[in-house]
């Protein structure tokens, strides 16, 4: 497309995960089955722990809200994805392309948070079992989850605001397969280092602040569970946080692997697989890991189960 200015066009193309027409249908059943289990996963955790007593707990709070995190970022981005597997021209509007860069900026930047908080309540569980309570209150919880959500969606509006009142020019071509902020500054002609600068800087700060809560969380609970004397305590403490600490490692590791590339070998390539897997593999896995890995999940499905039987006889 020629030199223009595109602010007036009506639509982006997104290039989409691959360029090879012949593996679409393939694609498109793979990515259809992963969207299916998240929803069912995720949905399922939220009512779960919505409607079962015994999950009313801090811990579960925070897993009720991961899983509408990760349910609203995988929805974000897998349909408009599967739908253009099956049509021609990947075209995306422009409202609609500022809307998702809007939604999912929102949901994945409370993603390292939540999980932040996730980690200092377990701290809080192991470290403190006696003030737990006191402390995890109802409303410090509320608190802990908010402020994730407003922070998030005040940066998720100003960069989508920033880049979308600035000029585009040249292609109107998305080398990515969702409208992200990174894949939109090259079709940017006004702006670019300043909106590039402030996302190094607001990511730097999101990856590192959120993983740094995490590791000293992690590190005092080890402390307390080498200083336990009880087995029997020490096997509990570990299964407390274990599935939590598999989340982390996923989430974080792919994140890593994506920001860690020396700029020679790094590429927009390789950033679609390392997307692909945060925001459409991990959602899926989240669910799948706090319901196979923990006995209290699995005996409230059981109960809800039960008790739905019952009334349907």
């Amino acid at each position: 497309m020629s030199q223009q200015n595109l602010t007036s066009l009506t639509e982006f193309i997104l290039m989409g995960v691959t360029r090879q027409p012949e593996l679409h249908v393939l694609l498109f059943m793979v990515f259809l089955i992963i969207y299916t289990i998240t929803v069912v996963g995720n949905l399922g955790m939220i009512i779960l722990t919505q409607v079962d007593s015994h999950l009313h707990t801090p811990m579960y709070f925070f897993i009720k809200h991961l899983a509408f995190i990760d349910l609203g970022n995988s929805t974000v981005i897998c349909p408009k994805m599967l739908a253009n597997f099956v049509v021609d021209q990947n075209a995306i509007s422009y409202y609609a392309c500022a809307t998702q860069l809007a939604f999912f900026l929102t949901f994945i930047i409370s993603e390292f948070f939540i999980l932040s908080a996730m980690a200092y309540d377990r701290c809080l569980a192991i470290c403190k079992p006696l003030c737990y309570n006191v402390i995890m209150s109802q409303r410090r919880c509320h608190v802990l989850v908010g402020i994730p959500y407003l922070y998030s969606t005040f940066q998720g509006l100003m960069f989508t605001i920033k880049i979308f009142t600035s000029t585009f020019c040249g292609s109107n071509v998305i080398n990515h397969f969702y409208c992200d902020d990174v894949p939109l500054l090259p079709l940017l002609c006004s702006n670019a280092q300043e909106i590039e600068l402030l996302i190094i800087l607001f990511s730097t700060f999101n990856l590192l602040s959120s993983l740094l809560v995490v590791l000293i969380s992690y590190i005092l609970i080890l402390i307390a569970i080498f200083r336990m004397h009880s087995a029997e305590g020490r096997k509990k403490a570990f299964s407390t946080c274990g599935s939590h600490m598999t989340v982390v490692v996923v989430f974080y590791g792919s994140l890593l692997f994506m920001y860690t590339q020396p700029k020679s070998t790094h590429s927009f390539d390789t950033d679609k697989i390392a997307s692909v897997f945060y925001t459409l593999v991990i959602p899926m896995l989240n669910p799948l890991i706090y319901s196979l890995r923990n006995k209290e999940v699995k005996n409230a499905f059981h109960r809800v189960f039960k008790k739905q039987c019952k009334l349907c006889i």
